[in-house]
């Protein structure tokens, strides 16, 4: 049985929702896309609803996450929202993938902090085999000497690739969506949807576990939205981070876009609602997009970025580790970077599960 309703108009429709959803029920289609149409005068009731949801099963714990690029531009796809893309013209960075010693040095930082989760990212279609032999001799070496949790975000793998990053101790793959099916032609040519279903079906056929997202606000609709919350509740990933576009000048998409920021938070009820457990984190765009009510957006998520994106800053990170804190709620760093802000800003903060629980899984 789902969580359904036809009609939902009265705050006390959204908190039966939560209840059906703590109760097991998964999240009806319609029920999902009322979600995302509610009239604005419920949003408050909506965000009560998707944080009694967080609250179960994450408590009030913030997990923390700094990005980081090991390898910058260079890339054959045409993604109209990426800054890297073939056909972007926006000024960025650019660089082949890190030599050994880096990424060695960045797991060295991170085992020093207590950390557990390496992430190593790259831009481009997908790794060539001397890539993949790259990062898995990195990630031996890391496994070796550090014993870390390693991500890897590499785009489209081909099926003995996963099989050697998983051997080499590769442990989670974070490879998103970014959009449905129906609208995910409007917004690239050079790969299909079923190429990154393929990529995580792939990936989860070896046992790497998964953590995959969207980006909000190329144009999409409700309901794409919806089908992309529900596409990855049943892939059963881990780790799910929402993007909200970032207009890059430079970039196909580089346009404004039409988002507000209590859509946006509507946004995160839904995701919550629809994948209860799973880690859901604000990610790119939560700046622009949901502006002084950034705050709000942590009472569905449970996991955000902090600090600056692969290619375009954030806001300073003591401005989030304040946000946070006024909450009530407790900041929990998830990887070296993220820590060392915490250090350097004289912030108390708790020793993520990936410190404590080595074989457990945490950030993607």
């Amino acid at each position: 049985m789902s969580a359904d309703t036809t009609t939902i108009s009265m705050p006390s429709a959204w908190a039966d929702m939560a209840d059906s959803v703590l109760g097991g029920a998964p999240l009806s289609r319609e029920a999902a896309l009322s979600l995302l149409e509610a009239g604005d005068d419920q949003l408050l009731s909506i965000l009560d609803a998707a944080f009694r949801v967080r609250k179960k099963h994450f408590g009030t714990s913030v997990q923390l996450y700094y990005l980081k690029n090991a390898k910058s531009g260079l890339c054959p796809e045409d993604c109209g929202y990426c800054s890297q893309a073939k056909d972007s013209e926006a000024s960025i960075e650019k660089y082949a993938m890190l030599n050994t010693e880096r990424l060695m040095d960045g797991a060295r930082k991170a085992y020093e902090s207590k950390a557990r989760t390496y992430c190593i990212v790259a831009s481009g279609r997908g790794p060539s085999d001397r890539e993949v032999e790259h990062v898995c001799n990195v990630v031996r070496q890391v496994k070796s000497e550090f014993g870390l949790h390693i991500c890897c975000c590499l785009g489209l793998l081909q099926p003995e690739q996963a099989v050697k990053l998983k051997k080499a101790g590769v442990d989670r793959v974070n490879h998103n969506l970014n959009t449905s099916e129906r609208f995910h032609d409007q917004i690239v040519s050079t790969h299909t949807f079923k190429d990154r279903l393929e990529t995580l079906d792939t990936c989860r056929d070896v046992g790497l576990e998964l953590c995959a997202g969207m980006i909000v606000g190329m144009g999409e609709t409700r309901e794409d939205v919806v089908d992309v919350a529900l596409k990855l509740a049943e892939l059963d990933v881990a780790s799910i981070p929402v993007n909200f576009l970032i207009p890059i000048e430079g970039a196909q998409l580089g346009r404004p876009v039409d988002l507000d920021p209590r859509y946006c938070l509507k946004v995160l009820a839904m995701f919550r609602l629809t994948n209860p457990q799973t880690e859901l984190r604000i990610a790119g765009g939560r700046e622009v997009n949901l502006r002084s009510m950034q705050t709000m957006g942590l009472y569905p998520a449970n996991s955000m970025f902090v600090s600056d994106y692969l290619t375009t800053p954030g806001q300073q990170a003591a401005e989030d580790f304040n946000m946070i804190r006024d909450l009530g709620f407790e900041i929990t760093a998830g990887d070296y970077e993220s820590a060392q802000l915490l250090k350097q800003l004289d912030q108390p903060h708790q020793v993520s599960q990936c410190a404590e629980k080595p074989s457990s899984s945490c950030c993607g």
